[in-house]
């Protein structure tokens, strides 16, 4: 397997993988493991007949999955309950969102740590009831705590000192430093309550969240994955809302992600073969064909492929999030301190 393509042929045709022999089985399961798409992949080739070897690891899958949403729902109701007192909207976010909302885009999606967000004018009030309920620090550095605070869209990462689980507070859906400036109010102001009391976004404002994540905030690490969950939101809103497209359009032009939006309803439907509003997509750029090369960036051993690519993508994640002598500062502290980058 030269790249990651396999995978996403048999996430956009589960009949697809009926031809594949013991080898490519093996190719395939080790590259969904390496972009977190195990359990995604064990759901769509549910009714699709595979050796029985293959069938076995799959359903391991499939539970180790149940077992992951039972514990971020958990997570969320410990998060929940110990913001009781705690009179604004938690918004849930990424993959535990999903699940809470019983979304498609939830089924078999992995799921880590915990984020929420919170008004930012809050953040000290939660701050000060997550510590009290037993998260503590994860990163103590002075450094990075101040830079967080000062430059990131969310406060220092947060863990259970008993169970071990992490809690991500966000204030805003990117870097404050970023060159787009989402507009959070209209996000809390539309924000949907679910049966317990927590929030998520509204439908529109969770896939340009999803699409800020990917394009205007990272590498595209674990970008199938990503463009798999854009791929899926759009199918259930435009299923759901006949009048999808203009309030999503309209949504991005007021976070100012228009430009993201459009490149990644063209990439959505080139892997996924997403059913796309033309004129949300633009007109196809020749910059996509890198964007796709750097997304299928694996080898039939889940490996990461091509340096040079994604050594591309990586200064090109920290260009977005901060002004030329700002990062140059930055890498030169954390290059003396001897660490990794924080972010």
């Amino acid at each position: 397997m030269r790249d990651a393509r396999t995978l996403v042929r048999a996430l956009r045709d589960p009949s697809s993988v009926e031809v594949l022999n013991s080898g490519q089985w093996t190719e395939l399961i080790s590259v969904a493991r390496a972009e977190s798409l195990i359990g995604s992949l064990a759901h769509r080739v549910k009714d699709v007949t595979v050796p029985e070897r293959v069938r076995a690891v799959l359903q391991d899958a499939v539970e180790a999955h149940d077992l992951a949403r039972q514990q971020a729902l958990w997570e969320a109701d410990c998060a929940r309950r110990a913001l009781a007192g705690y009179p604004g909207k938690i918004l849930l976010m990424k993959g535990t969102a999903y699940v809470a909302a019983n979304l498609d885009a939830g089924v078999g999606r992995s799921i880590g740590d915990l984020d929420i967000m919170v008004a930012r004018k809050d953040l000290p009030v939660v701050e000060a009831a997550l510590l009290d309920a037993g998260w503590e620090w994860v990163k103590p550095d002075p450094y990075d705590d101040q830079y967080y605070r000062e430059h990131m869209h969310e406060l220092p990462p947060l863990i259970h000192r008993e169970r071990d689980r992490m809690i991500d507070v966000h204030h805003t859906i990117l870097p404050l430093t970023a060159r787009p400036t989402p507009d959070v109010q209209a996000i809390l102001d539309a924000a949907v309550a679910l049966e317990d009391g927590l929030y998520v976004m509204a439908p529109a404002d969770m896939l340009i969240h999803s699409i800020a994540h990917l394009f205007a905030d990272g590498d595209l690490s674990g970008g199938l994955r990503n463009l798999w969950d854009i791929n899926l939101l759009i199918r259930y809103c435009t299923g759901t809302d006949p009048e999808f497209w203009i309030k999503l359009g309209m949504r991005a032009e007021i976070h100012g992600l228009v430009s993201e939006l459009e490149r990644a309803l063209r990439l959505a439907e080139r892997l996924y073969a997403t059913p796309v509003c033309k004129d949300r997509a633009g007109k196809r750029k020749f910059s996509d064909c890198f964007y796709v090369r750097r997304l299928l960036a694996r080898d039939g051993y889940g490996r990461e492929t091509r340096k040079i690519t994604r050594f591309a993508f990586y200064v090109r994640s920290h260009w977005l999030r901060m002004p030329p002598v700002m990062l140059a500062r930055h890498l030169w502290t954390k290059w003396r301190k001897g660490g990794k980058s924080s972010d």
